[in-house]
């Protein structure tokens, strides 16, 4: 086993890993508050499934109704 290849392999590692770090910090550093409305991607995903007998024929807005006389 070649112990200096190895030690030579870990450092290039360790540098990356720092350039990353880096990276992530100075991102971190300018996320400064925005004034307005979040966007649509920042809110929390519902974790139910939604009940699929709430919604007839595609319709949100309530009961389907199939006659005039309203039976």
């Amino acid at each position: 086993m070649n112990i200096q290849k190895l030690i030579a392999e870990l450092r290039d590692e360790r540098d990356c890993l720092d350039q990353i770090v880096l990276g992530l910090e100075r991102l971190s550093r300018h996320r400064a508050p925005r004034r307005g409305r979040p966007p649509a991607w920042t809110k929390p995903v519902s974790v139910t499934a939604p009940n699929p007998e709430n919604r007839l024929n595609g319709s949100t807005n309530g009961p389907v109704r199939l006659g005039a006389s309203g039976k």
